[in-house]
């Protein structure tokens, strides 16, 4: 596996903020590949604040499905994945097989040339969801978090925009 760093927590945890400072560790280019998807005017503003925050250093990738495809196309610099989850949920709305799906990413992942980090939320600290979609990809998204967190170098989880080291040194 490649030099892999997962960093998960919860919804406005911070994890997004910290996994782009690791990212500025590494010389560039800095490669962000971004998964959310603008159904609405303020999903809209949330990208475009995020790209903002950014800054005009980094490459941007929009891959809200074709996650692999562009991590295959990236052989410099450093990746910084945002977010596994919406990435994830793009699948099972648009009814994808979400077992081949996070396979191939883990091929994708596989010898990669670059370092990689992954962010992701932790959905396992909640309630259990009242409807069966919302279960699927509770489910989902933790069996896909393990997959990933026994591959990873780094496993970070951040709580109130603290990080906490949870598999190898905190980077």
């Amino acid at each position: 596996m490649a030099d892999l760093t997962l960093v998960i927590g919860g919804a406005r945890s911070g994890k997004s903020r910290y996994a782009e400072g690791l990212v500025r560790r590494h010389p560039g280019p800095w490669h962000y590949i971004a998964t959310a998807q603008a159904f609405d005017t303020e999903m809209a503003d949330r990208i475009a604040q995020h790209r903002a925050d950014r800054g005009p250093d980094w490459i941007t990738h929009e891959a809200p499905l074709e996650l692999t495809d562009a991590l295959r196309g990236i052989d410099e610099g450093v990746v910084l994945v945002d977010c596994l989850t919406l990435w994830l949920s793009n699948h099972l709305l648009a009814g994808s097989d979400l077992t081949a799906e996070a396979a191939a990413l883990e091929a994708a992942l596989q010898d990669h040339p670059c370092p990689v980090t992954l962010v992701s939320n932790e959905v396992g600290w909640g309630i259990v969801p009242d409807n069966a979609l919302a279960r699927a990809f509770r489910d989902a998204q933790g069996r896909l978090n393990q997959r990933l967190a026994a591959r990873a170098r780094h496993v970070i989880t951040t709580i109130a925009g603290l990080p906490l080291g949870l598999k190898g040194d905190l980077p």
